[in-house]
Protein backbone atom coordinates (compact mmCIF):
# COMPACT_ATOMS: atom_id res chain seq x y z
CA UNK A 1 0.00 0.00 0.00
CA UNK A 2 1.18 3.57 -0.72
CA UNK A 3 1.16 6.30 2.22
CA UNK A 4 1.03 9.97 1.98
CA UNK A 5 4.58 11.73 1.24
CA UNK A 6 5.31 14.12 4.41
CA UNK A 7 4.47 17.16 1.57
CA UNK A 8 1.28 16.09 1.56
CA UNK A 9 -0.13 14.69 5.59
CA UNK A 10 -2.15 16.70 7.66
CA UNK A 11 -0.05 15.67 10.36
CA UNK A 12 2.76 17.50 9.82
CA UNK A 13 4.71 20.06 12.20
CA UNK A 14 8.31 20.49 11.55
CA UNK A 15 9.99 21.18 15.35
CA UNK A 16 14.12 21.56 15.40
CA UNK A 17 15.42 20.57 18.64
CA UNK A 18 18.15 23.25 18.92
CA UNK A 19 21.32 22.24 21.13
CA UNK A 20 21.27 23.95 23.64
CA UNK A 21 25.36 23.40 24.22
CA UNK A 22 24.50 21.06 27.33
CA UNK A 23 27.33 20.69 30.15
CA UNK A 24 29.07 17.38 30.49
CA UNK A 25 28.20 17.15 34.11
CA UNK A 26 24.77 17.36 33.63
CA UNK A 27 22.35 14.60 32.51
CA UNK A 28 21.38 15.56 28.17
CA UNK A 29 18.22 14.60 26.82
CA UNK A 30 17.27 13.91 23.17
CA UNK A 31 14.14 14.72 21.65
CA UNK A 32 12.49 13.34 18.29
CA UNK A 33 9.12 15.55 17.78
CA UNK A 34 7.04 13.95 15.07
CA UNK A 35 3.39 14.51 14.11
CA UNK A 36 0.98 17.80 14.89
CA UNK A 37 1.09 21.04 16.06
CA UNK A 38 -0.69 19.75 19.12
CA UNK A 39 2.00 17.37 19.14
CA UNK A 40 4.80 20.02 18.98
CA UNK A 41 2.87 21.69 22.25
CA UNK A 42 3.23 18.77 24.00
CA UNK A 43 6.78 18.07 22.92
CA UNK A 44 7.44 21.65 24.50
CA UNK A 45 5.78 21.06 27.75
CA UNK A 46 7.91 17.60 28.20
CA UNK A 47 11.39 19.77 27.40
CA UNK A 48 9.82 22.42 29.66
CA UNK A 49 9.48 20.23 32.72
CA UNK A 50 13.03 18.55 32.05
CA UNK A 51 14.79 21.81 31.81
CA UNK A 52 12.84 23.03 34.76
CA UNK A 53 14.42 20.09 36.78
CA UNK A 54 17.94 20.73 35.47
CA UNK A 55 18.13 18.66 32.65
CA UNK A 56 19.84 19.89 29.66
CA UNK A 57 18.13 19.53 25.60
CA UNK A 58 20.26 17.79 22.95
CA UNK A 59 20.09 17.66 19.37
CA UNK A 60 22.77 15.02 19.46
CA UNK A 61 20.86 12.01 19.58
CA UNK A 62 23.43 9.36 20.06
CA UNK A 63 25.52 11.52 22.73
CA UNK A 64 22.38 12.11 24.65
CA UNK A 65 21.46 10.32 27.71
CA UNK A 66 18.02 9.14 27.40
CA UNK A 67 15.88 10.16 23.92
CA UNK A 68 12.37 11.14 24.21
CA UNK A 69 10.13 10.03 20.59
CA UNK A 70 6.75 11.56 20.90
CA UNK A 71 5.07 9.48 18.18
CA UNK A 72 2.28 10.16 16.19
CA UNK A 73 -0.10 7.77 14.67
CA UNK A 74 -2.91 9.36 12.88
CA UNK A 75 -2.08 7.78 9.24
CA UNK A 76 0.13 4.53 8.36
CA UNK A 77 2.10 7.05 7.37
CA UNK A 78 2.66 8.23 10.47
CA UNK A 79 3.10 5.26 12.31
CA UNK A 80 5.79 3.98 9.60
CA UNK A 81 7.67 7.27 10.50
CA UNK A 82 7.44 6.96 14.25
CA UNK A 83 8.21 3.16 14.16
CA UNK A 84 11.23 4.43 11.67
CA UNK A 85 12.53 6.81 14.28
CA UNK A 86 12.35 4.65 17.26
CA UNK A 87 14.30 2.37 14.87
CA UNK A 88 17.31 4.95 14.76
CA UNK A 89 17.16 6.19 17.86
CA UNK A 90 17.66 2.51 19.58
CA UNK A 91 20.05 1.85 16.93
CA UNK A 92 21.96 5.20 17.54
CA UNK A 93 21.53 5.40 21.49
CA UNK A 94 19.82 2.39 22.92
CA UNK A 95 18.03 4.25 25.68
CA UNK A 96 14.66 5.02 23.92
CA UNK A 97 11.76 6.13 25.53
CA UNK A 98 8.39 7.08 23.17
CA UNK A 99 5.39 8.25 23.83
CA UNK A 100 2.50 10.28 22.35
CA UNK A 101 -0.60 8.97 19.61
CA UNK A 102 1.28 6.08 19.28
CA UNK A 103 2.33 5.64 22.56
CA UNK A 104 -1.42 4.64 23.26
CA UNK A 105 -1.11 0.93 20.92
CA UNK A 106 1.98 -0.19 22.82
CA UNK A 107 1.87 -3.56 21.87
CA UNK A 108 2.91 -2.45 17.91
CA UNK A 109 5.60 -1.23 19.44
CA UNK A 110 6.67 -3.32 21.60
CA UNK A 111 6.37 -6.32 18.87
CA UNK A 112 8.86 -4.45 16.48
CA UNK A 113 11.12 -2.91 19.15
CA UNK A 114 10.89 -4.85 22.66
CA UNK A 115 14.10 -3.05 24.09
CA UNK A 116 12.16 0.00 24.48
CA UNK A 117 12.48 1.59 27.58
CA UNK A 118 9.30 2.88 28.53
CA UNK A 119 5.83 3.54 26.34
CA UNK A 120 3.04 6.28 27.37
CA UNK A 121 0.15 7.61 25.54
CA UNK A 122 0.02 11.23 24.50
CA UNK A 123 0.24 13.77 27.70
CA UNK A 124 1.41 10.92 30.17
CA UNK A 125 4.08 13.46 30.87
CA UNK A 126 4.53 12.24 34.86
CA UNK A 127 5.41 8.53 32.72
CA UNK A 128 7.66 10.04 30.69
CA UNK A 129 9.66 11.95 33.77
CA UNK A 130 9.97 9.08 35.74
CA UNK A 131 11.52 7.55 32.70
CA UNK A 132 13.74 9.90 32.86
CA UNK A 133 14.71 9.74 36.20
CA UNK A 134 14.93 6.12 36.18
CA UNK A 135 17.65 6.09 33.67
CA UNK A 136 19.60 9.81 34.23
CA UNK A 137 18.64 10.39 37.57
CA UNK A 138 19.73 14.34 38.34
CA UNK A 139 20.95 15.80 41.81
CA UNK A 140 18.51 18.30 42.97
CA UNK A 141 20.39 21.50 43.41
CA UNK A 142 18.90 23.34 45.87
CA UNK A 143 19.35 26.42 44.14
CA UNK A 144 17.23 25.49 41.27
CA UNK A 145 13.75 26.67 42.57
CA UNK A 146 15.55 29.87 42.69
CA UNK A 147 15.50 30.03 38.78
CA UNK A 148 12.09 31.33 37.66
CA UNK A 149 10.45 28.52 35.76
CA UNK A 150 10.69 29.12 32.07
CA UNK A 151 8.32 27.70 28.43
CA UNK A 152 10.94 25.67 26.34
CA UNK A 153 9.50 26.13 23.03
CA UNK A 154 10.20 24.89 19.65
CA UNK A 155 8.76 27.82 17.21
CA UNK A 156 11.06 31.26 16.62
CA UNK A 157 10.26 33.51 19.20
CA UNK A 158 7.33 35.52 17.20
CA UNK A 159 5.18 33.18 17.57
CA UNK A 160 3.66 30.02 18.89
CA UNK A 161 1.08 27.40 19.42
CA UNK A 162 -1.77 27.50 21.88
CA UNK A 163 -3.49 24.54 23.04
CA UNK A 164 -6.72 25.32 24.01
CA UNK A 165 -8.42 21.63 24.69
CA UNK A 166 -7.17 17.87 24.81
CA UNK A 167 -9.44 15.14 22.86
CA UNK A 168 -12.66 15.02 20.65
CA UNK A 169 -15.88 13.93 21.01
CA UNK A 170 -16.89 13.08 17.37
CA UNK A 171 -16.81 9.80 15.98
CA UNK A 172 -15.32 10.33 12.47
CA UNK A 173 -15.00 7.09 10.96
CA UNK A 174 -11.35 7.68 9.50
CA UNK A 175 -10.02 8.87 12.57
CA UNK A 176 -8.44 7.30 15.85
CA UNK A 177 -7.42 10.16 17.50
CA UNK A 178 -10.71 10.21 20.06
CA UNK A 179 -9.05 6.39 21.07
CA UNK A 180 -5.73 8.04 21.94
CA UNK A 181 -6.59 11.50 23.17
CA UNK A 182 -9.93 11.03 24.94
CA UNK A 183 -13.16 12.80 24.97
CA UNK A 184 -12.86 16.83 25.22
CA UNK A 185 -11.82 18.07 27.91
CA UNK A 186 -11.21 21.97 27.83
CA UNK A 187 -8.96 23.78 29.47
CA UNK A 188 -10.23 26.98 32.14
CA UNK A 189 -10.64 30.03 30.00
CA UNK A 190 -8.27 31.56 33.13
CA UNK A 191 -5.21 29.29 32.58
CA UNK A 192 -5.29 30.24 29.15
CA UNK A 193 -5.58 33.65 29.12
CA UNK A 194 -2.62 33.76 31.46
CA UNK A 195 -0.84 31.69 29.25
CA UNK A 196 -1.38 33.72 25.94
CA UNK A 197 -0.44 36.74 28.19
CA UNK A 198 2.89 35.22 29.57
CA UNK A 199 3.84 34.41 25.70
CA UNK A 200 2.80 38.16 24.37
CA UNK A 201 5.00 39.33 27.77
CA UNK A 202 8.05 37.39 26.30
CA UNK A 203 7.71 38.54 22.65
CA UNK A 204 5.45 36.35 20.75
CA UNK A 205 3.22 38.74 17.84
CA UNK A 206 1.41 35.91 16.85
CA UNK A 207 -1.03 33.12 18.89
CA UNK A 208 -1.81 30.19 16.80
CA UNK A 209 -4.65 28.52 18.27
CA UNK A 210 -5.07 24.54 18.02
CA UNK A 211 -6.94 21.77 19.37
CA UNK A 212 -8.25 18.48 17.80
CA UNK A 213 -11.61 20.97 17.49
CA UNK A 214 -11.68 24.22 18.34
CA UNK A 215 -15.04 25.37 17.73
CA UNK A 216 -16.24 22.77 20.64
CA UNK A 217 -14.10 24.42 23.31
CA UNK A 218 -16.34 24.69 26.66
CA UNK A 219 -19.11 22.24 25.39
CA UNK A 220 -18.04 19.91 28.14
CA UNK A 221 -18.39 22.93 30.63
CA UNK A 222 -22.35 22.80 29.64
CA UNK A 223 -22.67 19.54 31.93
CA UNK A 224 -20.93 20.76 34.81
CA UNK A 225 -22.33 22.10 38.14
CA UNK A 226 -20.79 25.99 37.89
CA UNK A 227 -23.27 27.51 36.47
CA UNK A 228 -23.58 29.98 39.48
CA UNK A 229 -19.86 30.54 39.54
CA UNK A 230 -17.85 32.17 36.86
CA UNK A 231 -16.62 29.38 35.62
CA UNK A 232 -19.51 28.53 33.59
CA UNK A 233 -20.22 27.75 30.01
CA UNK A 234 -21.01 30.73 28.77
CA UNK A 235 -17.57 32.07 30.32
CA UNK A 236 -16.12 28.98 28.35
CA UNK A 237 -17.48 29.19 24.89
CA UNK A 238 -14.48 29.71 21.87
CA UNK A 239 -16.16 33.18 21.22
CA UNK A 240 -15.44 34.56 24.17
CA UNK A 241 -12.48 32.83 24.20
CA UNK A 242 -11.74 34.60 21.19
CA UNK A 243 -12.62 37.79 22.22
CA UNK A 244 -10.49 37.81 25.16
CA UNK A 245 -7.37 36.71 23.25
CA UNK A 246 -7.98 39.42 20.92
CA UNK A 247 -7.86 42.26 23.17
CA UNK A 248 -3.81 40.93 23.66
CA UNK A 249 -3.31 42.79 20.31
CA UNK A 250 -1.17 40.48 18.55
CA UNK A 251 -2.16 38.21 15.96
CA UNK A 252 -4.64 35.71 16.88
CA UNK A 253 -5.26 32.86 13.89
CA UNK A 254 -7.73 30.09 14.80
CA UNK A 255 -7.00 26.60 13.67
CA UNK A 256 -9.25 23.46 13.19
CA UNK A 257 -12.83 25.18 12.88
CA UNK A 258 -15.59 22.77 12.38
CA UNK A 259 -18.71 24.65 10.50
CA UNK A 260 -20.83 24.85 13.66
CA UNK A 261 -23.40 27.45 14.01
CA UNK A 262 -20.46 28.89 16.52
CA UNK A 263 -18.66 30.37 12.92
CA UNK A 264 -21.53 33.10 12.33
CA UNK A 265 -20.48 34.33 15.81
CA UNK A 266 -16.50 34.17 15.39
CA UNK A 267 -16.43 36.28 11.72
CA UNK A 268 -17.81 39.74 12.84
CA UNK A 269 -14.52 39.41 15.15
CA UNK A 270 -12.50 38.81 12.22
CA UNK A 271 -14.40 41.49 10.30
CA UNK A 272 -13.70 43.66 13.84
CA UNK A 273 -9.99 43.37 13.12
CA UNK A 274 -10.11 41.19 17.39
CA UNK A 275 -8.60 38.07 15.20
CA UNK A 276 -7.48 37.15 12.16
CA UNK A 277 -9.77 37.03 8.89
CA UNK A 278 -8.23 33.56 8.69
CA UNK A 279 -10.64 30.35 9.06
CA UNK A 280 -9.25 26.75 9.07
CA UNK A 281 -12.03 24.05 8.72
CA UNK A 282 -11.17 20.68 7.48
CA UNK A 283 -14.72 19.95 5.05
CA UNK A 284 -12.77 16.58 4.11
CA UNK A 285 -15.28 16.14 1.79
CA UNK A 286 -18.62 17.80 -0.12
CA UNK A 287 -20.82 15.01 -1.23
CA UNK A 288 -23.51 14.13 1.11
CA UNK A 289 -23.09 10.29 0.53
CA UNK A 290 -19.66 10.84 1.36
CA UNK A 291 -19.25 12.75 4.35
CA UNK A 292 -22.25 10.28 5.72
CA UNK A 293 -19.61 7.42 5.05
CA UNK A 294 -17.22 9.62 7.09
CA UNK A 295 -19.62 9.88 10.01
CA UNK A 296 -18.44 14.10 9.92
CA UNK A 297 -20.34 16.40 12.13
CA UNK A 298 -22.40 19.00 10.93
CA UNK A 299 -22.30 16.98 7.17
CA UNK A 300 -25.71 18.19 6.30
CA UNK A 301 -24.59 21.66 6.72
CA UNK A 302 -25.07 24.14 3.54
CA UNK A 303 -21.24 24.64 3.15
CA UNK A 304 -21.86 27.09 0.17
CA UNK A 305 -23.97 29.20 1.70
CA UNK A 306 -22.60 29.62 4.89
CA UNK A 307 -18.86 30.80 2.75
CA UNK A 308 -21.00 33.15 1.13
CA UNK A 309 -22.59 34.69 4.70
CA UNK A 310 -18.99 34.51 6.34
CA UNK A 311 -17.58 36.28 3.27
CA UNK A 312 -20.24 39.08 2.84
CA UNK A 313 -19.41 39.48 6.63
CA UNK A 314 -16.00 39.89 6.31
CA UNK A 315 -14.80 40.26 2.46
CA UNK A 316 -10.92 39.80 3.31
CA UNK A 317 -11.75 36.56 4.83
CA UNK A 318 -8.92 33.44 3.80
CA UNK A 319 -10.46 30.01 4.17
CA UNK A 320 -8.25 27.24 4.10
CA UNK A 321 -9.02 23.40 4.28
CA UNK A 322 -8.29 20.13 4.18
CA UNK A 323 -9.58 17.07 2.10
CA UNK A 324 -9.75 13.08 1.66
CA UNK A 325 -9.60 11.46 -1.75
CA UNK A 326 -10.15 7.73 -2.31
CA UNK A 327 -12.32 7.35 0.41
CA UNK A 328 -13.87 4.16 0.53
CA UNK A 329 -16.77 4.05 -1.60
CA UNK A 330 -15.98 7.37 -3.72
CA UNK A 331 -17.47 7.02 -6.89
CA UNK A 332 -16.29 9.00 -9.69
CA UNK A 333 -19.52 10.85 -9.44
CA UNK A 334 -19.00 11.92 -6.05
CA UNK A 335 -15.63 13.05 -6.70
CA UNK A 336 -16.77 15.26 -9.90
CA UNK A 337 -18.96 16.67 -7.16
CA UNK A 338 -15.99 17.52 -5.02
CA UNK A 339 -14.24 19.14 -8.06
CA UNK A 340 -17.13 21.29 -8.82
CA UNK A 341 -17.84 22.67 -4.98
CA UNK A 342 -14.03 23.34 -4.89
CA UNK A 343 -14.88 25.71 -8.31
CA UNK A 344 -17.72 27.46 -6.45
CA UNK A 345 -16.32 27.34 -3.05
CA UNK A 346 -13.26 29.28 -4.15
CA UNK A 347 -11.40 28.59 -0.85
CA UNK A 348 -8.05 30.42 -0.48
CA UNK A 349 -5.70 27.42 1.07
CA UNK A 350 -6.21 24.12 0.05
CA UNK A 351 -4.66 20.53 1.48
CA UNK A 352 -5.76 17.08 0.50
CA UNK A 353 -4.51 13.90 1.04
CA UNK A 354 -4.89 10.05 0.05
CA UNK A 355 -7.29 7.91 2.46
CA UNK A 356 -5.67 5.43 4.10
CA UNK A 357 -6.33 2.70 6.86
CA UNK A 358 -5.53 3.32 10.03
CA UNK A 359 -5.75 0.26 12.72
CA UNK A 360 -8.96 0.14 14.30
CA UNK A 361 -10.36 3.02 12.32
CA UNK A 362 -13.94 1.97 11.18
CA UNK A 363 -13.80 3.20 7.83
CA UNK A 364 -11.14 0.26 7.16
CA UNK A 365 -14.38 -2.05 7.11
CA UNK A 366 -16.49 -0.10 4.46
CA UNK A 367 -17.05 -1.97 1.11
CA UNK A 368 -15.46 -0.54 -1.83
CA UNK A 369 -12.08 0.57 -1.40
CA UNK A 370 -10.63 2.89 -4.51
CA UNK A 371 -7.24 1.50 -5.62
CA UNK A 372 -3.98 3.01 -4.90
CA UNK A 373 -3.88 4.22 -8.77
CA UNK A 374 -7.50 5.65 -8.74
CA UNK A 375 -6.25 7.79 -5.45
CA UNK A 376 -3.43 8.68 -7.12
CA UNK A 377 -4.93 10.26 -10.32
CA UNK A 378 -7.68 11.70 -8.13
CA UNK A 379 -5.51 13.49 -5.83
CA UNK A 380 -3.15 14.97 -9.03
CA UNK A 381 -6.54 16.35 -10.50
CA UNK A 382 -7.93 17.76 -7.02
CA UNK A 383 -4.44 19.33 -6.76
CA UNK A 384 -4.34 20.89 -9.86
CA UNK A 385 -7.81 22.79 -9.77
CA UNK A 386 -6.93 23.95 -6.36
CA UNK A 387 -3.77 25.28 -7.73
CA UNK A 388 -5.76 26.88 -10.68
CA UNK A 389 -7.89 28.69 -8.13
CA UNK A 390 -5.04 29.71 -5.61
CA UNK A 391 -3.09 31.24 -8.28
CA UNK A 392 -6.24 33.53 -9.48
CA UNK A 393 -7.10 34.22 -6.32
CA UNK A 394 -2.91 35.54 -5.45
CA UNK A 395 -3.13 37.18 -8.59
CA UNK A 396 -5.92 39.24 -7.31
CA UNK A 397 -4.02 40.46 -4.14
CA UNK A 398 -0.91 41.90 -6.66
CA UNK A 399 -1.37 45.91 -6.52
CA UNK A 400 -2.61 45.30 -2.68
CA UNK A 401 -0.93 46.66 -0.02
CA UNK A 402 -0.53 43.42 2.83
CA UNK A 403 -0.07 43.40 6.67
CA UNK A 404 2.49 40.84 7.08
CA UNK A 405 4.79 39.30 9.63
CA UNK A 406 8.50 38.71 9.10
CA UNK A 407 9.82 35.35 9.69
CA UNK A 408 13.13 34.91 8.16
CA UNK A 409 15.76 37.52 7.74
CA UNK A 410 18.84 36.72 5.51
CA UNK A 411 20.86 38.25 3.10
CA UNK A 412 18.92 37.55 0.24
CA UNK A 413 15.91 38.71 1.56
CA UNK A 414 12.95 38.37 3.91
CA UNK A 415 10.42 35.33 4.31
CA UNK A 416 6.94 36.67 5.27
CA UNK A 417 3.63 35.99 5.64
CA UNK A 418 -0.08 37.40 5.24
CA UNK A 419 -2.70 37.87 7.76
CA UNK A 420 -4.05 34.96 5.30
CA UNK A 421 -1.01 32.52 5.88
CA UNK A 422 -0.38 29.97 8.72
CA UNK A 423 3.38 29.18 8.76
CA UNK A 424 4.63 25.78 7.78
CA UNK A 425 1.13 24.72 5.93
CA UNK A 426 0.48 28.01 3.61
CA UNK A 427 2.78 30.28 1.68
CA UNK A 428 4.75 32.98 1.95
CA UNK A 429 4.70 36.60 0.97
CA UNK A 430 9.05 37.32 -0.09
CA UNK A 431 10.74 40.33 -0.06
CA UNK A 432 13.81 40.65 -2.10
CA UNK A 433 14.50 44.53 -1.55
CA UNK A 434 14.89 47.10 0.47
CA UNK A 435 14.99 44.57 3.69
CA UNK A 436 17.96 45.66 5.23
CA UNK A 437 16.41 46.37 8.84
CA UNK A 438 14.02 44.22 9.01
CA UNK A 439 14.23 41.27 11.70
CA UNK A 440 11.81 38.68 12.64
CA UNK A 441 8.72 39.37 14.64
CA UNK A 442 8.24 42.56 12.73
CA UNK A 443 4.49 43.73 11.76
CA UNK A 444 4.55 45.90 8.14
CA UNK A 445 2.84 46.63 5.06
CA UNK A 446 4.00 45.50 1.72
CA UNK A 447 3.06 46.66 -1.60
CA UNK A 448 2.36 43.39 -3.30
CA UNK A 449 3.98 43.13 -7.14
CA UNK A 450 4.14 39.94 -8.25
CA UNK A 451 2.25 36.58 -7.80
CA UNK A 452 2.64 32.59 -8.25
CA UNK A 453 0.39 29.79 -7.57
CA UNK A 454 1.18 29.71 -4.12
CA UNK A 455 3.24 32.65 -2.92
CA UNK A 456 3.16 36.59 -2.88
CA UNK A 457 6.46 38.93 -3.98
CA UNK A 458 6.16 42.31 -2.39
CA UNK A 459 8.16 45.63 -1.21
CA UNK A 460 7.76 47.33 2.39
CA UNK A 461 5.92 50.47 2.51
CA UNK A 462 7.82 53.24 3.75
CA UNK A 463 5.69 53.00 7.68
CA UNK A 464 6.31 50.12 9.96
CA UNK A 465 3.47 49.25 11.42
CA UNK A 466 4.98 47.72 14.49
Amino acid sequence: MSTNSKSTRPDISRPVIPNKNPKNDTPQIGMISLGCPKALVDSEQLLSKLKNKGYQITSEIGDANAVIINTCGFLDSAKIESLDNIGKAIKENGKVIVTGCLGARPKEIIAKYPSVTSISGPQQFEKVMEAVHKIAPIVDDKFLSLVPKGKYTLTPPHYSYLKISEGCNHKCGFCIIPSMRGKLLSRSSDDIIEEAQALCDAGVKELLIISQDTSAYGFDYKNKATRNTEDTAINHSIVDLARKLGSLNVWVRLHYIYPYPTVRKLVPLMADGLILPYLDIPFQHSHPAVLKRMSRPANQTKTLDEINYWREICPEITIRSTFIVGYPGETEEEFNHLLNWLELAQLDRVGCFKYENVAGARSNLLPNHCSEDQKQERWERFMAAAQRISAKKLQQKVGSIQEVIVDEVDNRGAVCRTKGDAPEIDGNLFIDREFIGLKPGDIIPVHVDESSEYDLWGVPCKKLVS
